[in-house]
């Protein structure tokens, strides 16, 4: 980097920029609107080219690996082409399904996908597309039993998302919490010492499903979006990731047995893993909060206050309580 740059920890790149020198390498035609869209754990930026619309994602520097997003974008392929309802990468001109590009922050990776038809569902999901979801979701794990990608990628394990998560806290976390979390964190390990690691219970995960990540037609028709938290992990995970993010919105119980059972009548899970799940979803809480901090730290700093953690704190208690259920 020139002496006469500033360093900086994140930019956000010029539309007609992208429109020039990214989305020139693809076979769509002429782009007749781009805009960005919204900030996330990548940028986004809708596209039009005609009648078509496309989603562009930018990968943020501090984010993501070249080798994790190649992982991700290459199961995405595969599940488009094996029928799973998934906004897909499209391919460059020249075959690729990453663009890098050298920010003056460091290296970006751009993407560009198909566009989810629909919508997010108005006032989220009613217990019919819950149970469609769930459904897809089965589906996705027993077709990604088949899924073989080189490319590294972090594999959904406890000391992954329990280890690494604790140290993204930690700094921010009263001696009292942390002592807590470390001694449910050990309690966690333990309750799910005996959950296996093989087909079909260990298999790619999604990462991330809940129903701010798919879109449903009119006529209920399903995508999926939104794998940038996917791996390798226990299928019983992402059905403990759905109940999480589910729980903190304050979704009706019936919604949440609608998905669990949408998933049962395709892919019926094992006895080990439904007795699993109360933990699975308190690693689901502690993961996610460890992805909003390190995404506040470099974004929005200010929302990490007193009461950010302490009403996450608070909620991770009532995961734990041997009176709460999740359904």
């Amino acid at each position: 980097m020139s002496d006469q740059h500033f360093p900086i920890t994140y930019s956000t790149l010029a539309p007609q920029a992208l429109v020039d020198r990214v989305l020139s390498r693809y076979a769509v035609g002429e782009i007749t609107n781009c805009v960005f869209w919204m900030r996330g754990l990548s940028d986004i930026y809708l596209v039009e080219a005609g009648d078509h619309r496309y989603v562009l994602r930018v990968s943020h520097a501090h984010w993501r690996s070249r080798s994790e997003i190649e992982f991700e974008l290459e199961l995405l392929a595969f599940l488009h082409k094996n029928h799973i309802p998934v906004a897909y990468p499209l391919s460059t001109l020249d075959s690729k399904l990453a663009i890098e590009i050298s920010a003056l922050e460091g290296k970006r990776y751009a993407s560009l996908f198909s566009y989810a038809a629909g919508q997010v569902a108005v006032g989220d999901l009613n217990k019919l597309q819950a149970q469609r979801l769930g459904e897809t979701l089965a589906r996705l794990h027993k077709t990604a039993q088949n899924f073989h990608c080189p490319a590294d990628r972090p594999h959904l394990t406890v000391n992954y998302l329990l280890d690494d998560s604790l140290r993204e806290l930690a700094p921010f976390l009263k001696v009292s919490a942390r002592s807590y979390i470390n001694e449910a964190i050990a309690q966690i390990k333990e309750q799910l010492r005996h959950l296996p690691k093989e087909l079909p219970i260990w298999s790619v995960c999604w990462g991330d499903p809940h129903s701010g990540n798919v879109h449903f037609t009119e006529t209920n028709e399903i995508t999926l979006f939104d794998f940038d938290q996917c791996g390798y992990g226990w299928r019983a995970f992402d059905i403990a990731k759905f109940l999480q993010v589910t729980l903190q919105a304050g979704i009706s119980p019936s919604v949440r047995k609608a998905f669990l059972q949408g998933y049962q009548s395709t892919e019926p899970l094992e006895e080990i893993e439904l007795n699993c799940m109360q933990p699975l979803i308190q690693v689901a809480q502690i993961w996610s909060w460890a992805i909003s901090v390190k995404s506040a730290i470099v974004h929005n700093h200010s929302k990490l206050d007193d009461s950010y953690f302490h009403q996450r704190f608070e909620h991770f208690k009532m995961l734990r309580s041997p009176d709460w259920k999740p359904f």
